[in-house]
């Protein structure tokens, strides 16, 4: 799998939060910030395999 280039400004503060949060975990920012996009992304996923599941069988309760 290659890899592009994503080129983003953000604001200072949330630059500082970020570095705050990456070096906790022992990241870089750029790690720290792919693997919150990654993890935002199988939420994103799962959530909608299990909606398609009730679908499936019928299930009316919804997750949260």
């Amino acid at each position: 799998m290659g890899s592009t280039v994503l080129s983003l400004r953000i604001d200072g503060e949330l630059l500082d939060r970020l570095k705050g949060h990456a070096a906790k975990r022992g990241m870089s920012v750029q790690d720290y910030v792919v693997r919150t996009l990654i993890r935002d992304d199988f939420d994103e996923r799962f959530k909608s395999a299990v909606d398609e599941t009730e679908k499936f069988y019928g299930l009316s309760k919804p997750v949260t």
